[in-house]
């Protein structure tokens, strides 16, 4: 592997997550399981007490998936929501220790069938999700219960080393991981389809000028084409996923209906009522557990500054 050029090498906030994240995977996976829920709830509680962006971006995210709440509740779901998205990160810290029988007694997964006739059928099929429970979990029981591999496209991080960190815990786990690079990843992607294979794709947000708008909790927000157009262009089944936690320590996941190519119209327009159809499904699953979507970013095209914003 090629190193950055002098002026790119990682400054001293991107060194200090990297040896976070290490810190993580090398030494949360060697707790007890009890203590390593404890630590992260507290954690999980200190950062909501802070009030940063993040929390705030999450409340006024949730705003808009429960209209009606009031500050008191809205509190509340963020508060949830840190603990949510802690577990997540405390879970995959851990996930790569868990056995095959540790992983398919961690997740309750509703109408698997729609996925398991789908490969069966040789068509090929497209699993995409958005930022709900543990999808990493999610992908684990797929590689080690269903014992099918599948790829998925990972987003480029800095420093290098952090992306090659994440890239190595997901291959771990089983699952083949493209850089997101545009085209190259595409191309790929379409192979694997074509072959009769399976690909997973995180897909609730996007803000790059491919992006199809669609109406999300009564606003314009922006999604990714992908999905959609490798429907179109292989013809593997479309499946929308939604994950939820409970009380439990299992997650609970649910197989959607699959999302049909449009008999009329050109690419553009099917593309349009297919990535629409993939918001109404996850809109479904976030509405019935808000507080699991870790959704800590801008998403809706109101909430961006004029010249965008990556937060």
């Amino acid at each position: 592997m090629s190193h950055p050029p002098e002026d790119a090498k990682p400054g001293p906030k991107e060194r200090l997550s990297d040896g976070l994240y290490g810190l993580g995977w090398a030494a949360v996976k060697k707790l007890p399981e009890p203590a390593a829920r404890a630590l992260f709830r507290t954690i999980a509680d200190q950062v909501w007490k802070r009030r940063g962006k993040s929390v705030l971006r999450l409340e006024s995210n949730l705003a808009r998936v429960v209209p009606d709440a009031s500050p008191a509740r809205l509190a509340e779901l963020s508060r949830a929501g840190m603990r949510s998205y802690m577990r997540y990160w405390m879970e995959s810290f851990r996930l790569p220790t868990w056995s095959a029988r540790r992983i398919k007694a961690s997740i309750d997964v509703t109408d698997a069938h729609r996925l398991t006739e789908g490969l069966a059928a040789g068509r090929g099929v497209v699993l995409a999700l958005p930022h709900l429970g543990n999808w990493d979990l999610a992908g684990a029981w797929v590689t080690t219960d269903l014992r099918v591999p599948f790829t998925t496209v990972a987003e480029r991080l800095k420093p290098e080393s952090l992306y090659d960190r994440f890239v190595a815990y997901r291959e771990g786990l089983g699952m083949e991981v493209l850089a997101h690079n545009g085209g190259t990843a595409f191309g790929t992607l379409a192979q694997r389809l074509r072959a009769g294979g399976l690909v997973c794709l995180v897909a609730d947000r996007d803000l790059s000028a491919s992006g199809v708008e669609v109406t999300f909790f009564g606003d314009t927000a922006r999604m990714p084409a992908g999905p959609a157009l490798l429907a179109q262009q292989t013809g593997a089944l479309l499946l929308p996923v939604t994950l939820n936690y409970d009380d439990t320590p299992v997650m609970k996941a649910r197989i959607h209906p699959p999302v049909e190519v449009p008999g009329s119209g050109d690419r553009a327009q099917r593309t349009s009522v297919m990535t629409q159809a993939l918001a109404d499904a996850f809109a479904l699953g976030i509405a019935e557990h808000p507080e699991d979507w870790h959704m800590l970013q801008r998403l809706w095209l109101a909430d961006l500054e004029p010249l965008g914003d990556q937060q």
